[in-house]
């Protein structure tokens, strides 16, 4: 099914050809090392051609095609262990649009929602806040979305042919079968807040995961967020059928020097047998500082509390960017082993204390 998407992908597109056509890339070397004794070099580089062509006064058709070429070598105690590498599509979608309408099908990315350290609306991506690169696999779906005159606007996806775990999610989708849902978005006059809905089949279970969740944003002198979601997994052996998750967030840019950005989210987690029991619950606390050094020169700190396991999580980032050249330079101190299921998703190379070194080409 994904093979004959590419190959309808490929020659939709081939037919853009001699109009709009953007061929742009992304090559980034990385070095990391921690005090488990644990380093890793790699290289990766993302080609990514962008097509578009106006089919009348109202409509346009376009598309992306990006690749990701990836290789890293393991070393423990600095000899080397294994090497593997990543060779697939990373984008491949074709669109449809009008100023109102846009209907997007193949291999996209999928994220909505208004929270950025801890985010319960993370379903379809696995989006990393301390990644540098904000890289994320993409998910086979249709996704159509219509916007109002009042900028109101109603989503429809649907999902088929993912095998692979996305967001929070312990088990994927039962193969050969469609995972469906929407999203409704409608402005206030300090905001917006949306309702979203999802089902899937759940792998080997064979049993119904069901998703609701409400979020909004609020700009009232100071940036106020918030994202909640119920989940029920229908599965008597399950000890837990119920797990909701919310995000409470603020922001704010003092004037002090350059400008001194302030994010700060507090995350709870809980899983229970009904969904008006107490349960378990998990805390978490973050808190984000970017400050602008010069011109090219950016100061990025994440801290993360988890207030059940009374750990700390530091990442800093010193960033320096040119016209097509960035270099980041990163140092974290963590725990030695990550208890938090914001981080199940990222790199387990940043457990403990360590450094790493990245450098990025854009074209």
């Amino acid at each position: 099914m994904k093979r004959l998407l590419w190959i309808f992908l490929f020659i939709s597109t081939g037919s853009l050809f001699g109009q709009t056509a953007d061929l742009t890339g992304q090559a980034s070397l990385w070095g990391v090392s921690n005090d488990q004794t644990t380093s890793q070099i790699g290289i990766r580089y993302i080609p990514a051609l962008s097509l578009a062509q106006n089919l009348s006064n109202k409509w346009i058709i376009d598309s992306e095609i990006a690749w990701q070429c990836a290789k890293w070598w393991q070393f423990e105690n600095w000899r080397y262990q294994s090497e593997a590498k990543k060779l697939k599509p990373y984008r491949m979608w074709l669109r449809i649009s009008t100023d109102q309408f846009e209907a997007r099908l193949g291999l996209q990315k999928i994220n909505f929602g208004s929270a950025r350290l801890i985010r319960p609306l993370m379903w379809f991506d696995r989006l990393d806040p301390r990644d540098p690169l904000q890289l994320t696999d993409g998910v086979n779906a249709i996704l159509m979305k219509y916007t109002f005159l009042n900028n109101a606007n109603i989503w429809a996806w649907g999902l088929y042919g993912n095998e692979d775990i996305k967001g929070y999610e312990i088990l994927p989708t039962q193969k050969n079968t469609l995972e469906f849902g929407g999203r409704f978005q409608y402005p206030l006059p300090s905001g917006e807040i949306a309702l979203t809905m999802n089902q899937r089949r759940v792998k080997n279970i064979e049993s119904l995961e069901r998703r609701i969740a409400f979020d909004g944003r609020w700009d009232i002198e100071i940036g106020i967020w918030l994202e909640l979601t119920l989940t029920h997994l229908e599965w008597d052996r399950l000890p837990y059928q119920y797990q909701t998750m919310g995000t409470l967030g603020l922001d704010y840019t003092f004037g002090i020097g350059n400008g001194f950005y302030c994010q700060a989210e507090h995350f709870t987690f809980r899983i229970s047998d009904k969904w008006s029991d107490p349960g378990t619950t998990r805390k978490l606390t973050a808190l984000s500082l970017n400050y602008p050094l010069g011109l090219i020169d950016n100061l990025i700190t994440m801290i993360y509390y988890d207030w059940d396991e009374h750990d700390l999580y530091r990442f800093i980032n010193w960033q320096r960017t040119y016209d097509s050249w960035q270099i980041h330079l990163i140092g974290f101190w963590n725990p030695e082993q990550f208890q938090l299921i914001q981080f199940q998703t990222g790199q387990s190379l940043w457990m403990g204390k360590g450094i790493q070194c990245m450098v990025v080409f854009n074209h």
